[in-house]
């Protein structure tokens, strides 16, 4: 990768492991799923006047769409819901890693190299000692749902990779489009028009922006900028670089929940800032003959 696209990879690693503090704010305000919901909202109908539709069939839209703000944030947000903290699902969601290099080997061809096999392997060691340094709190129930969420972010990316449009600003705000009324319809069901209700006459500032935050930079901003990096490189190299957002997550939540970093979860997370290296690094070409 060129320096400045893996600048990009780095930030948005950081722009999403400071979302799970995000997220965990904005449940004390909104229940999960309609939480889920505005946040699609705020990321799409303030935008679309703007922002014509992308020359994208909408069969792509709706799929991704669905991948993306039904089913991996609505899995991830009542996973957390229900008792698994902001730094251990930032850790356990990067199970998308694997899955996106499978899907990718399964539908794509893209076979990883022995490089980067050897570079995920360092890397998920450092997420594994960082794991069995944590409680898994939640039950298995929410450990679950995001180990499922994980596995609709790899859909996501090969959905993503697979239409290549030329402008994933525009591209990520008509997707943001399609969430909203499916997850409207499911909250008001299973959570209720009274805590719904509730929720909206009780707005806190945290919860706001919280909202903000997740539906502008971690959605609009953040997903545009890993669109474009899988668009221009393997899956298998991109990836890989959301194994930084459990080090991120983890030390947000260390400054704003008071969550402390053991000595293990330190180590486990130099050893995936190598893993990504490992990854990332050139092959270098055999000298030419005259």
């Amino acid at each position: 990768m060129k320096p400045f696209h893996l600048a990009l990879a780095v930030l948005v690693a950081a722009i999403w492991g400071v979302g799970f503090v995000a997220i965990q704010i904005g449940l004390e305000s909104f229940p999960p799923i309609f939480f889920t919901a505005l946040r699609s909202a705020v990321a799409s109908l303030p935008f679309i006047l703007f922002f014509p539709r992308p020359k994208v069939a909408w069969k792509w839209l709706i799929a991704m769409g669905f991948s993306l703000g039904v089913l991996l944030t609505g899995l991830l947000y009542v996973g957390m819901d229900l008792g698994m903290p902001a730094g251990l699902s930032s850790l356990v969601l990067q199970a998308q890693a694997f899955f996106t290099v499978l899907l990718a080997a399964a539908l794509l061809s893209e076979r990883p190299t022995a490089r980067q096999i050897i570079g995920m392997a360092i890397a998920f060691s450092g997420i594994g000692l960082i794991a069995v340094t944590r409680e898994t709190g939640g039950g298995l129930l929410a450990l679950g749902l995001v180990v499922a969420a994980a596995f609709f972010w790899g859909v996501f990316n090969i959905l993503i990779k697979q239409v290549r449009a030329p402008d994933m600003l525009r591209l990520m705000v008509w997707v943001s489009v399609v969430p909203p009324l499916p997850l409207l319809a499911l909250s008001w069901v299973m959570e209720g028009p009274a805590r719904i209700t509730y929720s909206l006459a009780n707005l806190s500032w945290p919860g706001v922006w919280a909202l903000l935050y997740l539906a502008v930079l971690a959605t609009i901003v953040a997903t545009s900028l890993w669109g474009f990096l899988f668009r221009h490189y393997p899956a298998s190299q991109v990836a890989p670089f959301s194994l930084l957002v459990p080090v991120f997550g983890m030390s947000s939540a260390a400054v704003v929940f008071g969550e402390s970093l053991s000595v293990l979860e330190v180590a486990g997370s130099v050893m995936v800032a190598v893993g990504l290296i490992v990854i990332n690094m050139k092959k270098r070409r055999a000298a030419e003959t005259p």
